[in-house]
């Protein structure tokens, strides 16, 4: 057992002191390595400043852009047109969502992939009232897309649910506020009011006070949903203070005194 033991001593003796030649031998070489990387000197980079394109050369880009897309769907575009702020605006029919989502997600000069955001705009005047929007996003080319279409109370609109699985909460709070009904939406129900709300709080035809009245009643214990009765429907309020009109409250004449007995008869 011992002349095991002083076997494996000595083996691990020469394994431990057999590479220290190697390592002297390579220290100079690492610190001689290690010298010339710090003093080496990198030529510094041509600075170019970046030149940000003008409001005109953006406007014209867009239009361009939208052309293309009109060639491209020439069935679904109606109208193309470039706001004020440079905004490009797609005007579609209501049957065309679904081909043109998908056209804006999927077509390699678009790659419209993020929906930031889906509302709608009520417009009493108008046949189809309602107006539907999507805004998009396109992460590689940093642009946005506005697409806008149109339906009623009684016409449905497809669902981009499918094509924009984000879209489903969006189309949920339209159907809530606005009452438009999206065709295949996988749970249309109401996000933002009570369970058996009456009527759709967005329009312009719904009353400011509502129909009724939520609250809690200390007799029953309970909440209970009253109609609303109001002695006063609508109230007018005067807003006219001295505050609005400054200048003429600060410098408002004086009223003269009126004249006593005594002082007529001085005049006298």
């Amino acid at each position: 057992m011992s002349r095991l033991f002083r076997s494996l001593w000595r083996r691990s003796t020469t394994l431990r002191y057999s590479n220290r030649p190697i390592a002297s031998a390579l220290q100079p070489c690492l610190l001689r390595r290690n010298y010339t990387n710090e003093t080496e000197v990198i030529a510094p980079t041509e600075q170019i400043p970046a030149v940000r394109a003008s409001a005109e050369v953006v406007k014209q880009q867009l239009v361009e852009f939208g052309d293309y897309i009109a060639q491209c769907l020439p069935k679904f575009i109606q109208q193309v047109q470039v706001t004020f702020t440079n905004e490009l605006e797609l005007l579609i029919t209501p049957d065309s969502v679904i081909p043109v989502c998908t056209f804006l997600r999927d077509n390699h000069l678009c790659q419209f992939t993020n929906l930031v955001d889906l509302t709608a705009v009520d417009v009493p005047t108008r046949p189809c009232r309602f107006e539907v929007v999507y805004n998009f996003l396109s992460i590689p080319y940093n642009q946005r897309i506005r697409v806008k279409t149109y339906t009623n109370e009684v016409t449905a609109i497809d669902s981009i649910c499918q094509v924009h699985p984000g879209a489903n909460w969006y189309e949920r709070e339209v159907w809530d506020m606005y009452g438009v009904f999206f065709r295949h939406h996988p749970d249309l129900r109401r996000i933002l009011t009570d369970y058996g709300f009456d009527g759709h709080p967005f329009r312009k035809d719904f009353p400011l006070s509502g129909y009724y009245e939520v609250r809690y009643d200390d007799e029953l214990q309970r909440i209970v949903r009253d109609p609303v009765e109001l002695a006063q429907e609508f109230r007018k309020f005067d807003l006219k203070t001295p505050w609005e009109v400054f200048p003429n409250y600060r410098k408002t004449p004086e009223i003269e005194a009126p004249a006593t007995e005594s002082s007529t008869e001085e005049k006298k």
